[in-house]
């Protein structure tokens, strides 16, 4: 059956802007802003789906497995941008989310033609980036049709790891025998076919809720404090002192002598405020509960 690009509600005209040459700076930017506005609502209807991918890629987290995203050009581009947020963010390895994008390195600052038009190259970069059964991966495609991103699902699914499928229009190809199907319909953008307006924040939204998500279901938040925080910077350092004394209820100055016994680790210090552990000790409750802190008091609490 032959593709038809008018087929896609990502590729439809906006009524709202068929004018848009003419229009003001300040008009331009208020139906912007308007269209924007839609966004949020369009992501509210797949929370169901959303959820239901946290829980799935989570417990394969909780179970040793990494989570890759795959897809060409923007979409590519956001997995790469929320992979690399994680490490500072929540304190994971590098390796823990992975992004890949069509036609490699070279693709995150400038296009490369016809990379994502090729199934096979997406094939190829699943192999290359070892994926297997127990892994989580995501296909991004805000048209829900890009080879690249069918070729790497097709390939992940046959390496048996679990598989997630985000696009922006209704009917998607790639979410054909996935385990979790996310589409997130936006409409026309302002400028016709330019995903990267409307469809990339909601892809971006959405890859916002996988990755927090689950890095609250693996105890690498505590309360709702990001008590993984990598001290890397003055700023970080500041940011990880209040952290503890908000989780403590103690001083700033409490909290930056804390993090000092602690070796800058927020958590360790944290856990060592609210036991009384020396950090040797507290150190070893964090492995025997995977660094999660709220067990660890539940536990002290139920042995009181």
């Amino acid at each position: 059956m032959k593709f038809h690009l008018r087929d896609l509600t990502t590729e439809t005209r906006n009524r709202n802007t068929e004018e848009l040459d003419k229009f003001s700076t300040m008009e331009i930017v208020q139906i912007m802003n308007e269209e924007d506005k839609t966004v949020a609502f369009a992501v509210e209807k797949e929370l169901a789906s959303i959820a239901a991918a946290v829980d799935l890629i989570a417990e394969c987290m909780e179970n040793g497995g990494r989570l890759f995203y795959f897809g060409a050009g923007t979409s590519g581009r956001l997995g790469l941008l929320d992979a690399a947020e994680c490490p500072p963010t929540f304190g994971t390895d590098p390796a823990l989310v992975q992004g890949v994008i069509a036609g490699g390195e070279k693709a995150i600052v400038r296009a490369v033609e016809g990379a994502e038009d090729v199934e096979q190259n997406g094939r190829e970069d699943v192999i290359s980036y070892g994926v297997k059964a127990g892994d989580a991966v995501v296909g991004i495609a805000a048209s829900g049709r890009t080879p690249y991103v069918i070729g790497a699902l097709a390939e992940a699914r046959r390496q048996q790891a679990k598989i997630i499928s985000l696009s922006c229009n209704q009917v998607a190809q790639i979410s054909h025998g996935v385990d979790v199907a996310i589409n997130v319909v936006v409409g026309p953008e302002v400028v016709t076919g330019s995903t990267r307006l409307k469809a990339a924040t909601a892809q971006k939204m959405v890859l916002n809720m996988i990755t927090t998500g689950c890095m609250v279901r693996l105890g690498k938040v505590y309360k709702n404090l990001m008590v993984n925080v990598q001290v890397t910077n003055e700023k970080l350092k500041e940011r990880a002192k209040q952290i503890v004394a908000e989780a403590t209820n103690v001083s700033t100055d409490e909290a930056d002598v804390l993090l000092h016994k602690a070796d800058g680790d927020a958590k360790l210090a944290i856990v060592m405020q609210k036991t009384g552990l020396r950090a040797e000790d507290a150190s070893r409750l964090l492995t025997q509960y995977k660094g999660n802190i709220r067990r660890i008091l539940e536990r002290n609490h139920n042995q009181e």
